[in-house]
């Protein structure tokens, strides 16, 4: 029977299997009133083929032979198209649905699971919600409640690295992050700039680190925010 839904629907496919693609299309046309507005066995062409029919919905598959599924799920929701993206794949990995989902997914739908579950996934998903099937929700969920506690933990410990630093160790890493050289922060701050480099040095051991650039990316990435002015007193 034809579902009638939103007969505006527009569904774009990638997929690197020309049958599957063959068949999900024609799966599409029998079993709902979306219109399939283009197919293609590459990622690349079908971020082209999105940025120019601007489709309602995307069927991505994971495994893609030129350019990774999940990088590609990525670039598409760059586009700030509005464009909602069905995983597709054959491996029922929690990580792998985990990733999907954090890079922009709104559903996520194995290659052997029944053909309705494809009709319902994009139903779902084109009214606004989530779709993962019964099958993989429960593990999803686990897997997510344990990752979220494995990075919270993580980013306590970037904020307690960050932390055990001394006053004059943030104003020096403040300094680093505006891209200040050694002499300028040491004129900056009225200390020399052997100083300068002794501090810088406790700063790398403490947020264990090798060097300036990963010593800012640290900072920038674990919630540290640069004072309104930096201190001008001496050591």
């Amino acid at each position: 029977m034809m579902r009638e839904f939103n007969k505006k629907l527009r569904v774009l496919l990638i997929d690197d299997n020309a049958n599957h693609l063959r068949g999900i299309k024609e799966l599409i046309n029998l079993e709902s009133s979306y219109e399939v507005v283009g197919t293609t066995t590459s990622a690349n062409l079908g971020i082209n083929l999105i940025k120019k029919y601007h489709p309602d919905i995307v069927l991505m598959d994971i495994n893609m032979p030129e350019k990774d599924g999940l990088q590609t799920i990525q670039t598409i929701n760059k586009l700030n198209l509005q464009t909602k993206i069905i995983a597709l794949s054959g491996y029922d990995d929690s990580d792998l649905i985990y990733r999907a989902m954090k890079l922009g997914a709104k559903g996520y739908v194995l290659k052997t699971m029944a053909s309705v579950k494809l009709i319902d996934a994009i139903e779902e998903v084109a009214s606004g919600k989530i779709y993962l099937p019964s099958v993989l929700a429960t593990r999803f969920f686990e897997y997510f409640q344990t990752t979220s506690k494995e990075e919270a933990a993580k980013a306590t410990e970037g904020e307690n690295l960050l932390a055990s630093l001394t006053m004059r160790e943030n104003e020096v890493l403040e300094l680093l992050t505006e891209g200040i050289n050694y002499k300028s922060i040491a004129g900056k701050l009225i200390i020399s700039e052997t100083t300068v480099k002794t501090h810088v040095n406790n700063i790398f051991q403490k947020l264990q680190v090798n060097d300036r650039t990963n010593a800012v990316l640290y900072a920038l990435t674990h919630g540290f925010k640069p004072s309104k002015s930096t201190a001008m007193t001496s050591v």
